[in-house]
């Protein structure tokens, strides 16, 4: 008897250690043929994860992937293409990146999904056809084809077999976005630019299918790309609308709107990638950055903007100006920032393939001329690259350029630069008398409130 417990214990034992730990990520592998790369990149579409995967010398690799379910973009030398990963899948590609669309292949388990995906960009590349043709159609023609599609796609998913019911749930609201961002587009002013029609504007009850859309909800802003592109369409519009009052600065337009937004989600991925390019070149960047710290929760995404607020800071208006040494001038010899001292300096940041900037010259004339024997230097910095040393020589001359021109030593990685992070041109810069800054973004040539800004000073 006491045998018999014993070897039952002993069986129980035994069947727990072979217990199975619950699965906490997705296989994903592949054998890709003719990649010149040493690595291929998997992005989840919320933008939560980001790899680079090392391809062995055989062209295969294998990867656990442990922030699945989701939509991930999945990068190959210059193709690309969405897979689905879900907890426990294990899919395989095999592709030859050569020939990506049409050899791309995906099995394993959970591979009903990405295979589904696969279908759909299929089909609707062929009932689109090639280019921006399908837009120069009339639109009863041009409704009914995308409805169409819209069809197709939802009775496919809707006879899938092992996709799911997360993704079906999502895919059919995606599906809808897709076929109401399309009509947008057309009546917005793709027919209008692709059919030719200037005049065109859509008839009444075209957009219909529109009202009562929810723009607010972050889900579906995080998975359908459609979806993503109508929610800025609506802001924007908003943008627009608030520039043509022109009662707030441009650089602070977008994140006043930004900062309104219901859905915190939304609002943190608008409002961020808005502050990481126009924080730079806003005069009122103080007044930004309130207005974004208020309103963005994403702590990675507030540091990041918290560290380029600091930057500014030291450039910042009563701060001494970061100098310059020995900078070639266009009529010969060298110029220091230090030797312009005792005179403001009105700094004009271009380069020779810069559009805005040579808009911006017949005005710079216009005041440098006005200006002549006062109180004020006007200095253009070119941050042209070494191999365009000749074009700029040339374009000076040329254009009859004015001022004191010089070059900067090393384009936009030149010191002077990086201290006034500088990241876009044209840009204007004044500095007082004694190399203080009045303003690092100072007001273009072109711009009235340049004149107001030197009338201010005594100039």
């Amino acid at each position: 008897m006491k045998k018999t417990i014993l070897s039952l214990a002993l069986v129980l034992s035994l069947m727990a250690c072979k217990k199975e730990t619950p699965v906490d990520y997705a296989l994903f592998s592949a054998k890709i043929e003719n990649l010149d790369a040493k690595e291929v990149t998997l992005v989840k579409s919320d933008q939560s994860f980001s790899k680079k995967i090392v391809i062995e010398s055989n062209g295969t690799f294998t990867d656990t992937i442990k922030t699945p379910p989701g939509l991930y973009l999945f990068t190959v030398g210059k193709n690309r293409t969405n897979v689905y990963l879900d907890t426990g899948s294990a899919i395989n590609i095999t592709v030859n990146a050569k020939n990506f669309n049409k050899s791309f292949d995906v099995s394993g388990k959970g591979a009903e999904t990405t295979n589904y995906i696969l279908y759909k960009n299929k089909m609707i590349s062929e009932r689109k056809g090639k280019g921006m043709d399908v837009y120069t159609l009339e639109e009863g023609n041009f409704k009914s084809k995308f409805k169409e599609i819209n069809q197709t796609l939802n009775a496919k998913l809707d006879t899938a077999k092992g996709i799911p019911p997360a993704f079906k749930a999502l895919e059919k609201r995606n599906l809808n976005y897709e076929y109401l961002n399309e009509l947008e587009r057309y009546a917005g002013g793709y027919h209008r630019q692709w059919a030719k029609k200037r005049g065109y504007k859509p008839s009444e009850g075209f957009l219909a299918e529109l009202k009562g859309v929810d723009l607010d909800n972050g889900v579906d802003f995080q998975f359908s790309s459609a979806y993503k592109e109508m929610v800025n369409r609506y802001y924007n519009k908003q943008i627009y609308a608030l520039s043509r009052a022109d009662t707030i600065e441009y650089g602070l337009q977008a994140i006043t709107v930004y900062a309104t937004i219901p859905n915190q989600t939304i609002k943190n991925e608008l409002i961020f990638k808005k502050a990481e390019y126009d924080l730079y070149q806003t005069i009122d960047f103080e007044k930004f950055y309130e207005l974004f710290i208020n309103a963005s929760t994403n702590e990675e995404n507030n540091a990041k903007i918290t560290k380029i607020y600091n930057e500014l800071k030291k450039v910042n208006k009563g701060q001494p100006s970061p100098k310059f040494i020995d900078y070639k001038k266009h009529s010969g010899g060298t110029l220091s920032l230090d030797d312009l001292k005792g005179t403001y300096i009105y700094i004009d940041v271009w380069a020779t393939w810069c559009v805005p900037c040579i808009k911006e010259i017949p005005d710079l004339k216009r005041i440098e001329k006005a200006y002549h024997g006062k109180n004020i230097s006007f200095l253009s910095i070119s941050v042209d690259n070494s191999k365009d040393y000749d074009k700029w020589k040339k374009m000076v001359v040329d254009k009859n350029l004015g001022g004191i021109q010089v070059i900067a030593d090393n384009a936009f990685d030149s010191q002077f630069i990086l201290d006034y992070i500088i990241k876009s041109i044209p840009r204007f810069i004044l500095i007082d008398p004694n190399g203080v800054i009045v303003t690092q973004n100072a007001p273009k040539p072109s711009d009235p409130k340049l004149i107001d800004l030197f009338n201010e000073l005594h100039i």
